[in-house]
């Protein structure tokens, strides 16, 4: 009977052991091989390989979404970091102020309305201030241009200026 039972707990354990050899685990990204690593509020993390993903969307809670879109080889996209800091603009008259970007999204200038916040968005900064305009920051070519919007219209709406944009406090490469 110690035989019987040793046996059949045997090829029970068997049993349950075979189908999970058989069960297979997505790939994950090949080392060295450029990830992003999604971390949820439950503390899980899942990596996903860039080359796989070709767009990322951030709800922004208003009629236009954020959005982060993987550029080539050929034409990178500047990173989020590479907006921050102090901004030496124009204002369409031909004179300078300057707009400030922090890591926490809010945004400042130096004339006009002087509050406002700010979203990485298709390799641009879209900045949204509270009296209704709104500036981009994109590189255009070798340099960064700032395209200012009146109330009412949106990033993709034709810009009332454009401007030269230099970036005062530029991150470490």
């Amino acid at each position: 009977m110690r035989n019987f039972v040793s046996v059949a707990g045997l090829a029970a354990l068997f049993c349950l052991a075979v189908p999970g050899s058989f069960a297979t685990t997505p790939p994950g990204p090949k080392s060295g091989q450029a990830t992003i690593v999604i971390v949820f509020k439950d503390g899980h993390r899942q990596s996903f390989s860039l080359s796989d993903i070709s767009r990322i969307e951030f709800p922004a809670g208003s009629a236009e979404a954020a959005a982060i879109e993987t550029g080539s080889a050929s034409s990178p996209l500047p990173s989020r970091s590479r907006y921050l800091g102090k901004w030496e603009v124009g204002d369409g008259q031909g004179n300078d102020f300057y707009i400030t970007l922090e890591e926490n999204g809010n945004a400042h200038k130096s004339s006009g309305s002087p509050h406002g916040t700010w979203v990485y968005a298709n390799g641009e900064a879209h900045i949204t201030w509270e009296d209704g305009w709104r500036d981009a920051i994109r590189k255009v070519g070798s340099k960064y241009e700032k395209f200012a919007y009146g109330s009412g219209k949106t990033f993709t709406d034709t810009a009332d200026n454009i401007t030269g944009a230099r970036n005062t406090t530029p991150p470490p490469i």
